[in-house]
């Protein structure tokens, strides 16, 4: 299962959510979390800056590890290759669409994916190998989308440049949405909608 974050420079947000999202997969998954890689990039990134400080610590106060995060550019091979794309923004989800038309189905904004989760029935995916589940979670939440209308809500700001609070609210915004995503794809037992134990997001 190969799941992809996006943001604009890949210095906060999609990182912040990529490494997140790692460190719950090893937390649930033990060995199995092997079949599970997960990156970022950005749709107007510089290759190779690191991680932006503020982002950084509100990710390691969250358990995850900001060590070795490099900015990546998009490319259309990256959304070629995923299973499941999850944007910060709808800005960020056009500009994917743009890149690779066909990856529609597959592409969501981390908000948009969190509110869709909560209108289908995700029982099925418990039996899918974890290889499978993000393609599989992303046929599920395509479908419910006529269900659903998106706007503004669904955009996660950019804290670049912001005091430490902002990267933290961002931050707290971004372990919400996700956790319920991956309790779904990185369950191993039977029930898809049993979390695992992660640090809290509740401050």
């Amino acid at each position: 299962m190969r799941l992809l974050f996006v943001c604009t420079g890949n210095r906060c947000r999609s990182p912040l959510a990529e490494r997140l999202a790692a460190r719950w997969a090893a937390e649930a998954l033990g060995s199995l979390a092997d079949a599970v890689t997960t990156e970022s990039a950005g749709t107007d990134a510089t290759a190779g800056e690191p991680m932006e400080e503020r982002s950084a610590l509100a990710l390691a106060e969250l358990g995850g590890d900001p060590r070795g995060v490099a900015a990546r550019i998009l490319n259309p091979s990256d959304i070629e290759g995923a299973d499941l794309v999850l944007t910060m923004t709808r800005t960020h989800r056009r500009r994917v669409l743009e890149l690779a038309p066909r990856a529609m189905r597959r592409t969501f904004t981390l908000t948009e994916a969190a509110a869709l989760l909560s209108i289908v029935d995700p029982a099925a995916l418990a039996a899918a190998p974890v290889a499978e589940r993000g393609r599989a979670l992303a046929t599920l939440l395509s479908r419910a989308r006529a269900f659903r209308a998106g706007g503004p809500e669904d955009d996660i700001p950019d804290p670049i440049g912001r005091p430490l609070e902002e990267h933290r609210d961002v931050a707290a915004r971004i372990a919400r949405d996700l956790q319920p995503l991956t309790g779904v794809l990185f369950t191993p037992a039977a029930d898809p909608l049993r979390t695992a134990t992660r640090p809290s997001v509740a401050d």
